[in-house]
């Protein structure tokens, strides 16, 4: 494939999804190394999004550390059941949290950020990962998000 995504804008939500969801999947497709896929899904949903900050943290012992992400600098490591991420981990589910504020134990990483979304990445039923996605914007997200959110994060076993 080429580097080249086709981005669209002037389009809804579910369709730019429609349409990054099998360039993910030509991007990842043949290609073996975990965190080259991750950087490259990170890009590619920042390029075709423009969102906040959208990457990954990768279960490593006891705590999520920080793997390939867009946007501004973030935070290196996150317990279980900390935060969004940690909460996501803990409960092996997708949170999305409209306002960020008054999400009890929120780690403010960015100022900015106003809401989330945070998707478990499973490998042979363990949550060995998540994928989180940061607006500026307040409830930025939705069903919509966490189901081709969840296609794409399925491309990574396949």
């Amino acid at each position: 494939m080429a580097e080249d995504l086709q981005i669209i804008t002037n389009a809804g939500k579910e369709e730019q999804y429609r349409s990054i969801v099998p360039q993910i999947e030509a991007l990842i497709t043949g290609e073996h190394d975990q965190i080259a896929n991750l950087a490259n899904i990170a890009a590619a949903l920042k390029e075709q999004f423009n969102w906040f900050w959208v990457g990954f943290y990768l279960v490593k012992e006891d705590e999520l550390v920080l793997g390939p992400f867009q946007g501004p600098v973030a935070c290196t490591r996150i317990k279980k059941g900390r935060g969004v991420c940690g909460a996501s981990w803990q409960q092996a589910d997708t949170i999305i949290v409209p306002d960020v504020d008054d999400f009890p134990g929120h780690i403010a990483c960015a100022s900015a950020s106003r809401s989330e979304i945070v998707l478990p990445i499973f490998k042979d039923g363990e949550v060995i990962g998540v994928l989180d996605v940061d607006s500026e914007y307040l409830s930025h997200f939705d069903d919509v998000d966490a189901l081709y959110l969840n296609k794409i994060i399925s491309l990574l076993n396949d």
